[in-house]
């Protein structure tokens, strides 16, 4: 059952968007932030799985309420936002998740399979930063998380347009903690490593297994692992953390 530690009501209670929580990371962000006694909203593309996620968490006493958003979609994804925050009559914290690969060598790589992954990892999180800004400067105080990729760090064959939008956060996330920081609000990106999730589920045993021994504790992480670190980062504890790049990767980025 999920523990509520902080006995809130249900206006004083957090209220957190989670994007691409129907599966992996975000999945386990919008739990993790539930159990710690966070309302959730949950937003992604695929309404059956949200359905599952809000049983999930309503069954384990959490609260939650979902929509149904294609992020790519900058004036769907701003909507939604807007939305959440007009009917709770606030916005404390956005967890920008949602992501796409479109893989291939830079060679063969076309034009749309680039725009693609820029629009959904890299322009949807700048439009969800900007659509809750506002509420959470009204409420003096906001905490932002990106969820960037060791890619974006160390760049990645066959990546070039997922390295160059997971890059492309870690600049947004810091200019967003220079310009809101006085208003209360942080920013910080957390930046995982080789994962254990559906879109890594599908890569080749052989390309896993070259990967485990750059990866400095021999083994691939989970989602709970970035949620501990979200849940770090969204806490009241974390006010004086902003523009940091959090590297959870077992050593990976190193």
């Amino acid at each position: 059952m999920i523990p509520h530690p902080q006995k809130e009501s249900a206006i004083e209670k957090r209220v957190a968007i989670v994007t691409g929580a129907s599966r992996g990371i975000g999945r386990a962000v919008a739990m993790r932030l539930a159990r710690d006694g966070r309302h959730v909203v949950g937003i992604a593309r695929n309404e059956e799985q949200l359905a599952a996620l809000a049983a999930t968490i309503s069954a384990a006493g959490g609260s939650i309420e979902t929509a149904v958003c294609d992020v790519g979609d900058g004036a769907a994804l701003a909507a939604a936002i807007e939305t959440v925050a007009e009917r709770h009559g606030r916005l404390d914290i956005i967890v920008n998740n949602a992501g796409i690969t479109r893989d291939g060598l830079i060679l063969r790589m076309s034009d749309e399979d680039f725009d693609d992954v820029i629009r959904v990892n890299l322009r949807s999180a700048f439009v969800a930063c900007r659509s809750a800004a506002r509420p959470m400067m009204r409420g003096r105080f906001g905490r932002i998380v990106n969820v960037g990729s060791v890619s974006g760090i160390t760049g990645n064959p066959g990546q070039a347009n997922y390295s160059a939008a997971k890059a492309g956060l870690i600049g947004l996330t810091k200019s967003v903690a220079k310009e809101l920081g006085g208003k209360g609000i942080t920013a910080n990106l957390i930046a995982p490593g080789f994962i254990e999730s559906d879109m890594t589920s599908v890569l080749p045993t052989a390309l896993k297994e070259s990967v485990l021994p750059a990866i400095a504790v021999r083994k691939f992480g989970v989602g709970d692992d970035i949620a501990a670190a979200a849940a770090y980062l969204t806490s009241d504890e974390a006010g004086y953390v902003t523009g940091h790049v959090l590297q959870v990767d077992g050593g990976l980025g190193m």
